[in-house]
């Protein structure tokens, strides 16, 4: 290698670092505020990221797949973004991976059945039984298993949980345990497992 090509090795070296103590780790980016670019996410912020310090104490993620077709996140999280505390979520996930914000994080919607589940299916239910309930848990709803509900998320919708739990978890401080199906907290649907899948891949992913 000629001096030429040395220096110039050492130029692109120099950039890289710089660039890379620039930009910020997820971990940073999921304690921000605003609008924030997540990388690896489509995000459609229908309600800004406020200060942390005000945020509704979340404890608890709980996982939801809703009956509707492809293309009905949107509807839905822009109908829970005018009415916040309706019965929905704070995120909804398309089946195209896009992921909608739709609710300040220090309001509540409502969501689940009260952790009515007891009876050990699918996990031990001791600490999730009347525990586990919408005012203190983040509620992720994929949509698009209309009209096959056994069907199971997008790959798409997977690559983004793979993301989007980090961010979550990162943002409330909430362990790994406590990401939850539905199905696993409260007495759903006998036809499927609803949020079961995902919740399993996120602690199996671990980390």
């Amino acid at each position: 290698m000629n001096l030429r090509s040395l220096a110039l090795a050492i130029c692109a070296f120099a950039f890289s670092a710089s660039a890379s103590a620039q930009t910020p780790g997820l971990a940073a980016i999921a304690r921000s505020s605003g609008t924030p670019d997540i990388p690896g996410l489509k995000m459609v912020w229908l309600a800004p990221w406020g200060d942390l310090a005000k945020a509704h104490p979340w404890r608890n993620i709980i996982v939801h797949q809703t009956e509707g077709p492809a293309g009905s996140a949107r509807g839905g999280a822009l109908a829970q973004s005018k009415n916040p505390t309706r019965r929905g979520v704070m995120v909804w996930v398309e089946a195209d991976g896009t992921v909608y914000w739709a609710v300040a994080e220090h309001l509540v919607p409502t969501h689940g059945d009260g952790a009515n589940r007891n009876d050990d299916k699918y996990i031990d239910n001791k600490s999730t039984y009347r525990q586990v309930v919408g005012s203190n848990s983040v509620g992720v709803e994929f949509a698009g298993n209309f009209p096959d509900v056994t069907r199971g998320p997008t790959d798409a919708q997977i690559a983004a949980w793979r993301i989007l739990v980090k961010v979550l978890r990162a943002r409330y401080g909430i362990p790994l345990e406590r990401v939850y199906a539905h199905n696993w907290i409260d007495f759903k649907d006998a036809r499927y497992c609803e949020g079961c899948a995902l919740a399993r891949m996120a602690r199996e992913w671990g980390e």
